[in-house]
């Protein structure tokens, strides 16, 4: 198993990809919910800018680059655990036992965010998207955590 550190600097990289995979798939689907790309981003903002965060439509520096921000944050917050529990099998390229890590990483993260944190520390994003588009979110945060072992593990 990786000690600590080891899981924080895989992390990195496999935590980024599932933000960005994740901010893809939460764009997407607000601009089709909500008519605006930006929107569910920027309520993730609310964690220091309150409610208005959730108001906010278009791209701002105060509202979409904090939000992404956080959300990256917390990506790898989630990634580290991954890492830590999957990530030497994934390392040796068993991706069944990384998908499987992956989905249950995802799915820990999505009911610690909406079942164990208080409200104010949901991410925010759920003011602008369906349940369904939810669990497209939480699926693309699996995905790219899933996918950076595929990668490294091809590396290896």
């Amino acid at each position: 198993m990786k000690t600590w550190r080891q899981a924080l600097g895989d992390a990195i990289l496999s935590g980024s990809s599932a933000s960005i995979l994740s901010t893809i798939a939460i764009s997407r689907r607000g601009r089709k919910e909500s008519g605006s790309s930006y929107a569910p981003t920027n309520a993730t903002s609310h964690w220091l800018w309150g409610e208005r965060a959730k108001r906010r439509d278009g791209p701002s520096g105060r509202y979409t680059a904090l939000g992404y921000g956080i959300h990256h944050a917390s990506a790898t917050f989630w990634a580290v655990f991954y890492e830590k529990w999957f990530g030497e099998r994934a390392d040796r390229g068993e991706l069944a036992v990384a998908a499987g890590g992956a989905a249950t990483v995802a799915a820990l993260a999505c009911f610690v965010d909406y079942k164990v944190v208080p409200q104010r520390l949901n991410p925010g994003y759920e003011a602008h998207l369906s349940r369904p588009s939810l669990f497209l979110v939480y699926a693309a945060f699996g995905a790219g955590l899933l996918l950076h072992s595929a990668a490294r593990s091809r590396r290896r």
